[in-house]
């Protein structure tokens, strides 16, 4: 059940033994991205599909769904999910693409990984590095070796973290030399952070784009819910020099309710330095995110843009940059 492996991609391997394509946005295999014109097509496509589902007789949807969950690996993960959350690794699989899944792929997850749900997910992930880099860019070359400290709420591998890593030695090569950078994955379950530990050590090997670049990935267990073990946890991976950056990629936006959303807001707000970054994505309430809530087993919490300002900035931080994008909306945000 191996990912087919390319000599210049780097593979990782999961808890359960499976070889997966490392995600790098700087290698060519994994930076295209698709054009306006290309994800309005998708949308269309996407909501043609939602409405022919909702007038297929339910007998007819049933099989259908037997059918799917017998053969893809990507409809099972999505309905382990149902009234809960995509897991991290789970959420890995679709940030792949279709051309990156292994032989365990079967046509119907390659069809899923090219409609428009995953596509939305890989852009998010490219914006969130994006965001991430942008920001921490310029910091860190007015400042020489002060530490990094990225913390991951809810980010399984933290591969966003890691592609911001892989586009700042891209774009400014030295920036992280002789500087320590620490990730920080406060997440639930281990099996994310733990392809992530694995997924960094490629990065590292001999002649990989992280090779020399002091940097580790730890594996803190938090539920957002219990905002009040923040600053115990965080404390062991803090210095007081740091420069430290916050992402949450599809999880604490996406998932949790207001009140605990702007619980963890302010408590990060209160752990961390003034010029601190959060990036997070957070679902839409637009059209195309809209259907796809009506027959998703995965239950999100859409927002309104004034909402989510609304909601940040009773929390102590405002949105410097807004990224709109079919299913979610991609945010950084400093504090106020």
């Amino acid at each position: 059940m191996n990912a087919a492996v390319s000599s210049d991609i780097r593979h990782a391997v999961t808890d359960e033994g499976v070889m997966l394509p490392v995600i790098d946005v700087t290698h060519p295999a994994f930076s295209a991205v698709p054009g306006d014109e290309e994800i309005r097509a998708l949308e269309r496509a996407f909501i043609d599909s939602e409405k022919r589902r909702k007038r297929m007789p339910k007998l007819v949807g049933k099989l259908l769904m037997r059918i799917l969950l017998r053969k893809s690996v990507l409809a099972r993960s999505l309905q382990r999910a149902s009234g809960s959350f995509l897991a991290g690794m789970h959420t890995y699989l679709f940030k792949l693409g279709p051309e990156h899944l292994g032989d365990w792929a079967d046509p119907i997850d390659r069809k899923i990984a090219a409609a428009l749900p995953a596509v939305s997910i890989r852009l998010r992930l490219r914006d969130m590095a994006e965001l991430l880099a942008e920001a921490l860019g310029p910091a860190l070359e007015a400042q020489a070796g002060r530490p990094l400290l990225l913390l991951n709420v809810g980010g399984g591998p933290c591969i966003d973290s890691l592609n911001a890593l892989l586009i700042l030695r891209r774009d400014r090569p030295s920036v992280l030399d002789g500087r320590r950078v620490r990730i920080v994955a406060l997440d639930l379950q281990s099996a994310g952070p733990s392809f992530g530990v694995r997924a960094l050590a490629a990065l590292q090997q001999d002649g990989g784009p992280l090779a020399g670049v002091e940097v580790s990935v730890h594996h803190v267990p938090y539920d957002w819910s219990h905002v009040d073990s923040l600053a115990p946890l965080v404390a062991p991976y803090q210095e007081p020099s740091a420069l430290i950056a916050v992402s949450s990629e599809g999880a604490l936006f996406e998932y949790a309710d207001d009140a605990t959303v702007a619980a963890n807001l302010r408590a990060l707000a209160a752990l961390t330095p003034p010029d601190t970054t959060f990036v997070a994505s957070a679902t839409s309430d637009g059209e195309t995110a809209t259907y796809l809530q009506r027959t998703s087993p995965v239950k999100l919490r859409p927002r309104s843009i004034a909402a989510l300002e609304s909601l940040v900035g009773q929390a102590g931080w405002r949105i410097t940059k807004l990224i709109e994008r079919p299913m979610c909306r991609d945010v950084r945000l400093q504090k106020a």
